[in-house]
């Protein structure tokens, strides 16, 4: 044989050694790997870079660049550093779901959003590095939008002096894996938006009022003054019927009137019930200042409730009681259903009640009232050092550290040690704690109570206690809570009330409570506000603004 055969006859050994490796190789190539040449045949995926380019961009400086780079970093590295947006119907849902954001108070520009535009449009031009880049930056708008939906743009902790509700966590790098694989966003944001049917409400108090804000006029403000009451000639009632006109509570406007008629009563009754003041008919400064809120107030206002509701858990539990304390109102839910609703009386401006969650442990009829140290340190003792009569006036018993009742005549007032003591009123019709109230232990001293003055619960702005929260028919809402319990009968409860001997009852059912506060909703398909009661949402819209 010469070399010239033998050189043929190699190559062509080799020739079908390499065929067949070829061959082989492609009868192993995995089904995503075929899916995606399939795919990428149809048109629906288009290379976003590769393994090659991602992994040294990540590593490099991006700090300025990047919002989450930890988590991108972390998410490319499980999937060993292949592109994630290849598919254009996946990055496409993305790119709608950011731009829409704005219906929940979310905005574009803070995802990226004018970088990702810019490079989509030029996307056919972009080079494998840039394309990798791209899809980087697609990762880490949506982990930073991941965030904002599921615990809010702000630290609610920022703007609330008590704030204790956990802050949830999530999985953000698995929850977008798998959206990944399987090419639907919706896997991720199902788990991410909040389901309560107030957030999907505000969602539509938001279309509505962006709309108002843009096709009203802006609102001339009305000047403060004396109080109109009706039957009162004013100069500035005629402003004020043409903001009842436009905001929907007159239905004509009467030409060169200033007399506060009958009609302009009504309307004037319907906006002071509808935001919670006093419908007495009265123009008060409260009354003015509320029509001088124009709608893109009302529109901050409800961008803040929808901040929230993001803050809140998603998760209330299947039995729970819900207190709106802006709107003293307080709900029993149970599987969705609100089972009854009752009217409450919340902390004053001075002793907020605190935002928090817990579970009802046990409730108490008959109960003596312990003060605790706020009233007793701001009330009780500078009470008894003006007037000796204010303990047995108020019915207030006082108890050393070792638990002995002590004779408040023999008590020297004037030293510091009076603050060490505790003051207690026993059960009676003064008592302020009424016949029953409804414990869940926590660190605020905050409890659900009756009251004895049950004529508070007619008026529209209720923010008069201490910080406990007192609900009108509290006798109903404690029978409710133990009707699991057979053993105590609406008619055996009764009786131990009746008795006056103090008693106390687990609690056997799971009830959790939250205390939210929120100042925007809908009702009947119409969106209802009321008023601000702790100024909170100015400071919340601020730092709204100021977030990104």
């Amino acid at each position: 044989m010469n070399l010239s055969f033998l050189i043929r006859r190699w190559n062509f050994i080799t020739g079908i050694i390499f065929l067949a490796i070829l061959v082989c190789g492609c009868r192993n190539e995995s089904e995503q790997d075929k899916e995606f040449s399939e795919d990428l045949r149809n048109g629906i995926v288009i290379s976003m870079g590769s393994s090659k380019e991602l992994e040294p961009i990540l590593y490099e400086s991006t700090e300025a660049k990047l919002f989450q780079k930890d988590s991108v970093i972390a998410f490319y590295l499980e999937r060993d550093f292949k592109p994630a947006w290849t598919n254009i119907n996946f990055r496409n849902s993305l790119i709608d779901t950011l731009k829409s954001a704005h219906s929940q108070g979310l905005y574009f520009k803070d995802y990226h959003g004018e970088e990702l535009e810019k490079q989509l449009l030029e996307l056919s031009t972009l080079d494998k590095k840039e394309l990798s880049e791209l899809d980087m930056l697609l990762t880490d708008a949506f982990f930073k939008f991941m965030d904002h939906l599921y615990n809010g743009k702000v630290d609610p902790k920022s703007v609330h002096r008590i704030w204790d509700v956990s802050k949830k966590q999530h999985s953000k790098l698995k929850l977008l894996e798998k959206a990944v694989k399987e090419n639907n966003l919706e896997i991720a944001l199902s788990q991410l938006r909040p389901v309560h049917p107030v957030y999907k409400d505000l969602i539509a108090a938001e279309k509505e009022y962006r709309k108002l804000k843009e096709d009203a006029e802006d609102f001339k403000k009305i000047e403060k003054g004396v109080k109109i009451k009706p039957g009162n000639q004013d100069i500035r009632l005629q402003e004020i019927q043409f903001r009842l006109l436009q905001l929907g509570y007159l239905k004509s406007l009467k030409i060169g009137g200033s007399q506060y008629d009958n009609e302009t009563v009504d309307a004037i009754k319907k906006i002071q019930e509808a935001y919670g003041l006093l419908a007495d008919g009265i123009i008060g400064d409260k009354t003015v200042d509320l029509l001088n809120k124009g709608y893109d107030q009302r529109y901050g206002q409800i961008l803040v409730n929808l901040e929230r509701w993001r803050w809140f858990p998603r998760d209330l539990g299947s039995h729970y009681i819900l207190v709106n304390i802006a709107n003293f109102k307080l709900q029993v839910v149970r599987e969705k259903d609100t089972i009854s609703t009752y009217k409450t009386i919340v902390g004053r401006v001075s002793r907020k009640t605190p935002i928090f969650s817990e579970e009802i442990d046990h409730l108490i009829f008959n109960p003596s009232w312990t003060i605790p140290p706020t009233i007793k340190n701001n009330d009780v003792i500078p009470g008894v050092r003006k007037n000796l009569d204010y303990l047995s006036n108020k019915n207030i018993q006082v108890y050393n550290t070792k638990g002995e009742k002590l004779d408040p005549s023999k008590i020297d007032w004037t030293k510091s040690e009076v603050k060490s003591f505790s003051y207690r009123q026993p059960p009676g019709n003064s008592n302020p704690l009424g016949k029953v109230k409804i414990m869940y232990p926590n660190s605020y001293l905050i409890y659900l109570h009756d009251t004895p003055s049950q004529s508070i619960f007619d008026q529209n702005s209720r923010a008069q206690s201490s910080g406990c929260i007192r609900v009108e028919n509290a006798i109903d809402l404690s029978k409710y809570l133990l009707r699991d319990q057979p053993e105590y009968t609406s008619e055996l409860l009764d009786s131990i009330i009746n008795r006056g001997v103090i008693k106390r009852i687990d609690m056997k059912q799971k009830v959790n409570i939250h205390h939210f506060y929120w100042t925007a909703w809908r009702e009947n398909g119409e969106t209802i506000f009321t008023d601000d009661i702790y100024n909170y949402d100015e400071a919340t819209l601020q730092a709204l603004k100021k977030a990104s």
